[in-house]
């Protein structure tokens, strides 16, 4: 079974039953984000998670093989068109060099790690409209001279 056909698998069965992404994650004792984003392709899931995740979906066989195969990461280099992804595409272009300004002010010359790197979204009850909370939390790795 390739990743794609894994990903789709997922993604109509978790509707099929009725499931949340919050939910899943939680059966399997991981982050919710981390585990939406292996579901869709674009992290490779641990063995014993990606037994539980067959279980709970009963995926078929290769679909624990293609959850644990490391992705290829690849998006469009076009503008994002869904609402949601341009708005960050949007906060990164207006605020990544300004972003870039204060975490190199801050720690020095280099980047914030998305490999070593956690990201969580919660959900701010508020009068004037919910709000998104967004953390993202990623090691910081100075550029190495040499």
């Amino acid at each position: 079974m390739k990743k794609e056909e894994a990903v789709e698998e997922i993604v109509l069965t978790k509707k099929a039953k009725g499931l949340s992404w919050e939910g899943i994650a939680s059966e399997l004792g991981l982050g919710t984000v981390f585990v939406t984003s292996a579901c869709l392709g674009m992290n490779s899931m641990p063995e014993e998670p990606a037994a539980k995740l067959c279980q709970l979906l009963n995926l078929p066989t290769g679909a624990k093989e293609a959850l644990m195969e490391y992705p290829t990461k690849s998006w469009e280099n076009a503008v994002p068109q869904d609402p949601l992804i341009y708005r960050l595409y949007e906060v990164v272009g207006v605020y990544g060099d300004t972003l870039k300004e204060v975490i190199q002010e801050k720690f020095g010359d280099g980047i914030m790690s998305a490999i070593d790197f956690t990201m969580d979204v919660e959900k701010v009850e508020d009068p004037k409209g919910d709000r998104v909370l967004l953390t993202m939390n990623g090691k910081f790795l100075p550029y190495k001279t040499w």
